[in-house]
């Protein structure tokens, strides 16, 4: 698995001077085959699953290697999601980022019907999948993204803190009991 793993990170480094790469192994500490790539095309979350020689079927949502079912093309899309999140929380806006699954093997892909919002491909073409998207982000956008998501803490998730406790009216330690006109119910008759 770890072999999958470095050829894969060696094949981001391919991706061209524009590009950068984060591998979140290393700096997440989730699942050591993500990636996430930034570069003129948009920012796309890859997950590579090694599939050794076994043939993978296609079939919209469904994968099928070596009679079994494994839920690739949802982790992927989970991913993507989970680095979407982590990016947008810290910048202050949307951030979508694509989910991308590239299989590294030797076994033949058969493909009955893509999976609809995912990109799927082998991790040798990876290079030209991701830069055929054409040209969506500027270079300083790109550095900027990839300095959010080379920081550890984006993607360390705070326990969520309701609304309520977000926004004050008064500032902290002030403690304003006192009930204001809206506080007070109005009287039945």
């Amino acid at each position: 698995m770890d072999a999958a793993h470095q050829r894969a990170a060696q094949r981001m480094e391919t991706l061209g001077r524009d590009w950068r790469a984060v591998d979140l192994k290393e700096t997440a500490g989730s699942d050591p085959f993500s990636f996430l790539a930034m570069g003129p095309s948009g920012v796309f979350a890859v997950t590579v699953k090694d599939h050794g020689r076994s043939r993978v079927s296609f079939a919209g949502d469904v994968v099928q290697v070596d009679g079994k079912r494994p839920k690739y093309v949802a982790e992927a899309r989970r991913n993507a999601k989970l680095a979407s999140t982590a990016l947008s929380r810290i910048a202050g806006v949307t951030i979508p980022v694509i989910p991308v699954l590239a299989f590294a093997g030797n076994g033949v892909i058969s493909v009955y019907g893509m999976p609809k919002g995912c990109i799927v491909t082998s991790y040798r073409e990876l290079n030209q999948v991701l830069n055929s998207r054409g040209h969506r982000l500027a270079p300083k956008t790109v550095e900027k993204l990839y300095t959010l998501a080379s920081h550890p803490a984006t993607w360390i998730n705070d326990g969520y803190v309701p609304m309520a406790e977000r926004y004050r009216w008064y500032p902290e330690g002030t403690g304003s009991t006192d009930k204001t006109s809206a506080d007070n119910k109005p009287s039945r008759r």
